[in-house]
């Protein structure tokens, strides 16, 4: 049975809805009309809009979403449930496959208000697409070459940049300088239109000096993929090229802007063929496109000519013919670990030698641990972040640890997952907390038990590294009955390993009924 597959992108300003083999089928602004005297539903999406100004004052306007996630549940609901219809009929027979992007970053909480909306909105299957790698896809370029390639994602309420390199998603940073955001600001502050660029450039300057100084460093950026509904629209036109699709020069946009620098608005209306109200939401996306592109230092830029970044843009890729090679994701997420580690002055060495001890006894567990391969890659991450925590505080590395990794997004990992992560981290170096319903934040019963597995396992590897010299060549661990024989090779003295190993050997005892043991082969070579 063959289902209709949509694309949603969740927009601040906007919903756009993508079908598969159809393209974009509808774009609205994410506006709901809402009579207060009533508690009712008046109109949404366009005719939200034109009513707005025309009606009494008992109808206002409604943005459910904030930063591409839901700030009022029922209203997104009923807003998405009359776009669905809207695009694919209301007398369809089978209920359609949907997926939604969210900003990276969002938390359990939110991930889940996006996925029931959608369900009660008539979904039979929800997919959460995370929008950096979304729009890595979508936007049709080989972003796996061996060059800097950097995704600006320009939404309502903030902007998503994300940096690639050598095959490895390095980083992605949300921030909340999106076009309606600043122009609430600038209209706050009163600011004539003369005034806009110096006071957009102040509000950019820090967020972007600080990704700047903590990601790129001395890494070159060769191309600026630019998505948005502005730029992009222009692009559609042809404004730049005679071809959509091509790159452009930086100059070549800045050409075009000082010359609809001296129209009114009205007059820009007319030149670029779109709204007044988008006119003035085109410079500010430019505004702030400029101050990145002078930031990091780039000439060329790329638009996709499409405004959706959501990736499911898929056929957008294959019908021109543009590569798309197998990709590992689960390798972005280490790599990003790897370069948080870095970034913290973490012991790369040691890291490698934890990775290795814990994953071996992970896998001589299976059997009684019951986690699957997901659980591994989690223990993978927490043995790179085991001393990231270091950095600010060796008397609070555990807590420190914790503040660093749940305030550092990881492309690819769920709010849960990272919460997971900070507590194994952090519980490898303090006392276990037990789980406790009132402090137990976004995490339920099941999640804390996978942390007290992942933490026992990290725990032994840690103890069998306690003097930080990387003594074992090769470690075996295999579980017979209720014994985890742990076989070491080296020709060293490990009598400080063997002495602190049982400290750590009495949790993982508790939380397995498993009685670990060290075992040396002498290998004097």
């Amino acid at each position: 049975m063959q289902y209709t597959d949509i694309g949603i992108d969740l927009g601040t300003a906007s919903i756009l809805v993508y079908i598969r083999g159809k393209g974009v089928v509808l774009k609205e602004p994410s506006v709901v009309a809402f009579d207060r005297d009533t508690n009712k539903i008046k109109a949404i999406g366009e005719d939200a809009r034109l009513m707005l100004g025309r009606t009494p004052g008992n109808i206002i306007a409604i943005r459910p979403l904030r930063q591409g996630v839901i700030s009022d549940y029922k209203v997104t609901e009923k807003m998405m449930k009359y776009f669905i219809q809207k695009a694919i009929g209301k007398r369809t027979f089978r209920k359609p496959r949907i997926a939604v992007c969210v900003p990276s970053g969002v938390t359990e909480v939110e991930r889940k208000a996006v996925q029931d909306a959608t369900e009660q909105a008539g979904a039979r299957e929800v997919f959460i697409i995370e929008e950096p790698i979304a729009a890595a896809i979508g936007a049709g370029i080989d972003i796996y070459k061996p060059c800097g390639n950097m995704i600006v994602d320009i939404g309502g309420g903030s902007i998503q940049i994300s940096l690639f390199d050598k095959d490895k998603l390095m980083a992605t940073q949300n921030m909340k300088l999106g076009v309606l955001r600043i122009r609430e600001t600038l209209r706050h502050l009163d600011a004539g239109k003369s005034k806009y660029e110096a006071l957009v450039t102040e509000m950019a300057n820090s967020q972007l000096a600080v990704f700047k100084k903590l990601y790129l460093k001395d890494k070159r950026i060769n191309n600026v993929i630019i998505l948005d509904d502005y730029i992009n629209a222009l692009v559609q036109k042809n404004y730049f090229s005679g071809k959509v699709g091509e790159q452009i020069e930086v100059k070549t946009l800045e050409k075009l802007m000082k010359t609809a620098a001296g129209k009114s608005s009205h007059e820009l209306t007319k030149v670029f063929d779109m709204p007044e109200e988008s006119v003035e939401l085109l410079y500010i996306s430019y505004l702030l496109l400029k101050r990145i592109i002078e930031v990091m230092d780039v000439e060329m830029l790329w638009a996709p000519g499409v405004t959706l970044c959501d990736g499911i843009a898929y056929e957008y890729a294959q019908g021109n013919k543009v590569p798309m090679p197998d990709h590992d994701f689960e390798q972005d997420i280490i790599a990003c670990a790897q370069n948080i580690s870095k970034r913290y002055m973490g012991s790369k060495k040691r890291g490698e030698t934890l990775e290795k001890i814990a994953l071996t006894i992970f896998d001589s567990m299976k059997k009684v641990h019951g986690l699957g391969a997901r659980e591994r890659l989690l223990l993978r991450l927490a043995t790179l972040l085991h001393d990231c925590g270091k950095y600010i505080s060796m008397v609070n590395l555990g807590e420190c640890s914790y503040s660093i990794i749940m305030a550092t997004e990881m492309i690819g990992l769920s709010h849960m997952e990272r919460e997971i992560v900070a507590n194994v981290v952090k519980f490898n170096h303090e006392e276990f907390e037990y789980y406790d319903v009132a402090k137990a934040s976004t995490l339920d019963p099941e999640a804390y038990l996978k942390i007290a597995k992942l933490t026992a396992i990290l725990r032994i590897a840690n103890g069998l590294d306690r003097s930080h010299k990387q003594k074992f060549k090769d470690v075996k661990s295999v579980l017979k009955e209720n014994v985890l024989t742990i076989t070491v090779e080296t020709g060293e003295d490990i009598t400080l390993e063997k002495g602190m190993f049982w400290h750590r050997a009495d949790f993982f005892e508790e939380v397995y009924s498993v009685k670990p043991l060290i075992k040396q082969k002498k290998n004097y070579n």
